[in-house]
């Protein structure tokens, strides 16, 4: 970068130069008299909070991110640190923490340009100048809540939208007025990814740091009013089985018999529309395989984040460059054909939906265990996708696969009269061949449970009862055993991924102990256990 020309020195001495504009940092329109606020809860303390508000009027919701504001004087000491620090940072040699690198050059400058403010206005410039230097800029308060899923930009002069996992969707307080600054942020967010986009290039994917998914158009190349974006936000704390219990999306017996199967090697499907929870219930399914397993996950951006050792991330790339210049791409059918050499006790594809699925059933066919999502709303449709262009499964490697989960994200009534928005296991099919499919499980939308149905028509119990030489009543029990070691877990508040797999881990090690240790536990806690209560597996 060029070198930086003093102008006005904020502190007071003025410079024969003249100096730059002042600018104040961009944020989001203040909330207006009229609206009532429902929540408010910490972003930054005490810089910026995130306030949902409902228009008494209207009776609108809307997201604000309330950040402090900078006095003239203030901006103007932000302007002159952003100058410098933009002018006369340059990359570490080493690998640092970027925030904890900015605090320290910051610092620096501070001393070097003798640059003068109150102790309570120091603190509010460094959080903006850090926010705009080496955060996400006007978004950052979006990427700090943990509340919320997914952000969307859909041009200039319309609001940002966020999907919370409290609220769902939500307009904001926050909308690019021009182009430029909608443009900036994209070519931002680019290079956080390691990504090009320009107008020859004006479509970009990537991954954000922390994991975060983007994608964008520049511009008005291919999208009429302005650039774009998408971020999907990565949880670092995932969502594991037991937060899936105690959600209500399955319940114990439903988590036990597909315990009892994943451990065993079984093949599963999660199936679902956009949005349903289809990564999220496959992250949480992946806590149920042994600990000691060699997984190896493909998919197009990471977004599976599980606590196993012999674990292998694969990411699918895209082609780069034009020409004799442009790099090799490396989609998902290299990455499955490749994974085969490797020999995964476990192979995980993040979403299928072309030629991939061919080869990943192949690799069923030969006797490794699969995971994957879907785009379908039922078993049927499932599996027409899957024998259909472009995927062209042949309905003779259909029986290779042993389990279809259907999730969708449904509306149920709420005591107050009203509804909420929430992520349902409809049903669990057992896949015997093209159109013949057994329904092990259901969720009945009247009472909001799941009901476990023909267990004693189970194929993939009665192959496991002849493989390890039980009955099919033996692997009831051990279903409801495991069905009342997780409800023990859930009861005692564990959820963390890591330590979910350790007692799993456990259980597979000394399982009849630690089962009495739950028996014992819940009923000194007065819950019944698994096997004393109506959605207990009989058959």
């Amino acid at each position: 970068m060029g070198k930086f020309k003093r102008s006005k020195n904020p502190s007071g001495e003025k410079s024969k130069e003249k100096g730059p504009r002042l600018r104040f940092p961009f944020v989001g329109t203040p909330m207006p008299a009229t609206c009532k606020e429902i929540e408010r809860y910490p972003l930054n303390a005490p810089f910026a909070y995130a306030v949902v508000a409902e228009d008494q009027t209207s009776r609108a919701r809307k997201y604000y991110v309330d950040e402090i504001v900078l006095s003239p004087r203030e901006a103007a000491i932000y302007t002159y640190l952003l100058d410098t620090l933009e002018s006369e940072l340059t990359v570490p040699r080493n690998e640092v923490n970027p925030r904890d690198y900015f605090r320290e050059q910051a610092k620096r400058v501070v001393t070097k340009y003798s640059m003068n403010a109150s102790q309570l206005s120091w603190p509010k410039i460094l959080y903006y100048s850090e926010r705009d230097l080496v955060g996400f800029g006007v978004l950052d308060g979006f990427m700090r809540d943990a509340g919320i899923e997914d952000i969307s930009a859909d041009g200039v002069g319309k609001p940002i939208f966020i999907y919370h996992r409290k609220y769902e969707n939500l307009e904001t307080n926050i909308t690019f007025a021009k182009d430029e600054e909608l443009d900036n942020i994209i070519s931002r967010l680019a290079h956080m990814a390691g990504k090009h986009v320009s107008t020859a290039f004006p479509v970009v994917q990537g991954t954000l740091p922390g994991r975060h998914r983007l994608a964008a158009t520049f511009r008005r190349e291919i999208s009429p009013y302005g650039g774009t974006l998408t971020i999907r936000k990565f949880r670092e704390d995932p969502l594991t089985i037991v937060d899936m219990l105690n959600l209500n999306v399955i319940n114990y017996s439903l988590a036990a018999y597909t315990w009892l199967l994943l451990e065993n090697r079984a093949t599963a499907i999660v199936a679902g529309a956009t949005g349903s929870g289809k990564t999220t219930l496959l992250n949480a399914l992946l806590t149920l395989t042994r600990m000691s397993a060699k997984i190896v996950t493909i998919e197009e951006v990471q977004e599976l984040n599980i606590a196993h050792l012999n674990w292998t991330a694969l990411v699918a790339r895209q082609s780069y460059g034009t020409g004799e210049e442009s790099g090799t791409e490396v989609g998902l059918f290299d990455l499955v054909k490749a994974t085969l050499r490797m020999r995964p006790d476990i192979l995980v594809v993040g979403e299928v939906r072309g030629e991939e699925a061919y080869v990943l059933f192949q690799a069923l066919s030969t006797g490794h265990g699969g995971l994957c999502t879907l785009h379908a709303d039922d078993v049927t449709s499932a599996v027409q996708r899957l024998t259909s262009k472009p995927m062209d499964v042949p309905a003779s490697f259909i029986p290779f696969l042993d389990l279809i989960f259907t999730v969708r994200r449904i509306s149920i009534p709420t005591a107050g009269g009203g509804t909420r928005v929430v992520r349902r296991v409809l049903s669990v099919d057992e896949v015997v061949g093209v159109g013949n499919y057994v329904k092990m499980f259901k969720w009945d939308p009247n009472t909001d449970k799941h009901v476990a149905s023909q267990l004693k028509m189970s194929v993939k119990l009665a192959r496991l009862a002849k493989d390890t030489g039980q009955s099919i009543p033996d692997l009831i029990e051990e279903i409801n055993r495991r069905a009342s070691v997780l409800r023990w877990i859930a009861q005692k508040g564990i959820r963390n991924f890591k330590e979910v797999s350790t007692l799993f881990e456990e259980y597979r090690l000394r399982g009849p102990e630690l089962y009495q240790t739950a028996e014992v536990e819940l009923d000194r806690m007065g819950v019944a256990s698994d096997s004393e209560i109506e959605e207990s597996v009989t058959i």
